[in-house]
């Protein structure tokens, strides 16, 4: 499943007006949160730029994460603070937080490659989330950002995964509670 979704996204082209749409829900869903948790989007993700900016510009606190082996964070300070990455993903250049920080978050932003409508999540199957969203407050909302056509009636799921609150799309939100 994963291979599959995997070869749909690369072939996507770009769509400014879906990724506006996208953001626009994204930050109605997180609206009042003081501190959210997001993360810099691959070319073939789901675009976070804008929504990661405009958080920061109305004074959220963003974490965003710092790759290593074991999660850490830091915090979101302007694009001209982003450094090259592990696997191409830009990280912010601050001090890393270790993972506790997290558990600041009140919402938390998290890639996947598939989510269904009751908030199981396909993440990409390397478990870094799995293992960072145990630092997580239990308070905090989950929101999953996908293109529409990867909303799917079922997802393959292991005991430790955790369900998000709600999936974004470029056409819909879908309230998973």
């Amino acid at each position: 499943m994963r291979t599959r979704l995997r070869a749909a996204r690369s072939a996507r082209t770009e769509d400014p007006v879906g990724d506006d749409a996208r953001t626009v829900r994204a930050l109605a869903a997180c609206a009042g949160a003081e501190v959210v948790a997001a993360y810099v989007a691959r070319p073939d993700e789901p675009a976070t730029a804008d929504l990661i900016e405009t958080l920061r510009l109305a004074d959220v606190q963003v974490l965003l994460p710092v790759l290593r082996r074991e999660p850490t964070w830091a915090w979101y300070a302007g694009p001209e603070h982003l450094s090259p990455g592990p696997l191409g993903i830009p990280a912010p250049d601050g001090p890393a937080l270790g993972p506790q920080a997290l558990g600041q978050a009140q919402w938390i932003w998290l890639p996947g490659l598939a989510g269904t409508p009751d908030g199981r999540r396909l993440g990409a199957g390397g478990g870094w989330y799995d293992r960072a969203l145990a630092w997580a407050s239990p308070r905090a909302r989950l929101g999953l950002l996908l293109f529409d056509d990867e909303v799917l009636d079922d997802v393959p799921t292991q005991e430790w995964d955790r369900s998000v609150h709600i999936l974004v799309t470029e056409r819909r939100r879908v309230d998973a509670e």
